[in-house]
């Protein structure tokens, strides 16, 4: 019988144990701390394209549990990822599509049953929170209708890109040991085959994963959680006593008959207490020092605050006792809630653009390539009133600009556009506007060339 090669062996063992080592090395790694060690960790990857700016495999699903426990168990956990879909999500997600069959399409698809997509991407919006990607398994039927779940992200053992691109993904092997194709096998070989999305946040530049926004909080979390029990603590036992009773010239066996005597008899509040010169009696109390407690907890409240990117106050701690500065402090946290509302609505869009071509090979009548909108809630309500005054004057100030012919359309649109604090496309509305012009009393008839008129 003949041996098999030395290389035959390794790349058997490669294939049966790789994830195996590869999980107790990075187990192994996460232990020290020095940066001589952390500089290593890349160089005990086995998996094949992997990302040198992930986090090892133990430490990312580590920190996912981590993330889903402080979420359920801290309060203030639970209010940061909640307040950012709040904000983020809103009253819900509008959407737009002008071809007729697809905008059907798209209202049968958020509406069905088995999605409910208006009340589903909430949950996406706190998972995304939370763990920092989000996992989409999409499934399609013989009629071409698709339904959505979610994956947790602890749930995918391995995703293999392209060689030479780390973002284009090519299938998701989960823990169970099923795997499915990314984004490129949605519309390529079999039309109902089940396929996986993946979108991330707080991702670095050429890595795998995001991560979660709870993640730099962590510790802080949990050190005001330790540190609120303890206060609470001691400040329950702040006004317990205790009895001291001293017995002058007295024995040993004298002392514990006397305690014993108490101890059957203890004084109950507001009773009277009769004794002789013998003895003495006094409480005893804990004093707890606290003056400094107060800005002890403010101080780790202030870098939970700092470390989710949101003032003080809304997290039921006022700041400031004046208005002005508390809507001040807020600026920064609305920009930050845009940006991740630009991304939920991207995702959305992505995910509708991607059923919407399932259903165009299912059979179903739909425009595959057909413009799909989406809108977003107003993150700030006073931001809206501020930007209409400011829209407001300065389309005032220049439309006399406008009359003299100092400036043109695309001018005055660019200001008006700018002060209400919308970025849009300048020629593509003076395009529209020019093909399709509004009908008025002077112009009652629709002359564009689609009229045929």
């Amino acid at each position: 019988m003949k041996t098999p090669s030395n290389n035959l062996i390794t790349r058997l063992t490669e294939r049966l144990f790789r994830r195996e080592i590869s999980r107790q090395v990075s187990l192994a790694m996460a232990d020290y701390d020095d940066t001589r060690d952390r500089s290593l960790r890349p160089l005990f990857s086995t998996l094949p394209m992997s990302s040198t700016r992930d986090r090892s495999d133990g430490e990312r699903e580590d920190l996912l549990r981590q993330s889903m426990d402080a979420w359920r168990t801290n309060p203030l956990a639970r209010r940061i990822v909640g307040l950012t879909t709040q904000y983020v999500v809103g009253g819900g997600i509008g959407v737009d599509c002008r071809h007729e069959a697809t905008a059907s399409f798209l209202r049968e698809f958020r509406e069905h049953p088995l999605n409910r997509l208006d009340s589903r991407i909430f949950e996406w919006c706190d998972e995304l929170t939370r763990s920092g990607e989000l996992f989409l398994l999409v499934t399609t039927d013989i009629s071409g209708m698709s339904f959505v779940r979610g994956i947790p992200a602890l749930d995918v053992a391995e995703i293999t890109c392209a060689e030479n691109d780390i973002e284009q993904e090519l299938l998701f092997t989960l823990k169970d040991g099923r795997v499915y194709p990314g984004r490129e096998g949605a519309l390529t070989g079999d039309g109902a085959a089940p396929f996986i999305l993946h979108y991330a946040i707080n991702r670095p530049v050429g890595a795998q994963h995001g991560e979660s926004d709870l993640a730099p909080l962590l510790k802080w979390l949990a050190r005001y959680s330790g540190w609120l029990e303890d206060r609470a603590r001691l400040n329950r036992f702040r006004t317990t006593f205790l009895f001291a009773v001293t017995l002058k010239g007295s024995t040993a066996a004298e002392r514990i008959k006397r305690q014993a005597e108490l101890n059957l008899n203890p004084p109950s509040p507001g009773s009277l207490l009769v004794k002789d010169d013998a003895e003495t009696w006094e409480t005893l109390s804990p004093k707890l020092e606290s003056s400094d407690a107060n800005e002890d907890g403010l101080a780790i409240k202030k870098m939970i605050a700092a470390g989710a990117g949101i003032p003080l106050h809304f997290l039921a701690e006022p700041e400031s006792a004046t208005r002005t500065t508390a809507e001040s402090a807020g600026g920064p946290t609305f920009r930050h809630f845009e940006q991740r509302q630009e991304f939920v609505l991207w995702m959305l869009r992505d995910l509708l653009q991607v059923v919407t071509a399932r259903a165009a090979r299912g059979g179903r009548p739909v425009d595959p390539n057909a413009n799909i909108e989406l809108r977003g809630t107003d993150i700030s309500a006073r931001d809206n009133s501020e930007l209409a005054g400011a829209a407001a004057e300065i389309v005032t100030a220049f439309a006399g600009l406008h009359a003299r012919g100092l400036i043109d359309d695309a001018e005055l649109l660019r200001m008006a556009y700018r002060f209400a604090g919308e970025v849009v496309d300048i020629p593509e509305i003076l395009r529209r506007a020019v093909d399709n012009p509004p009908k008025t009393v002077d112009n009652p008839v629709d002359k564009s060339p689609e009229s045929g008129r």
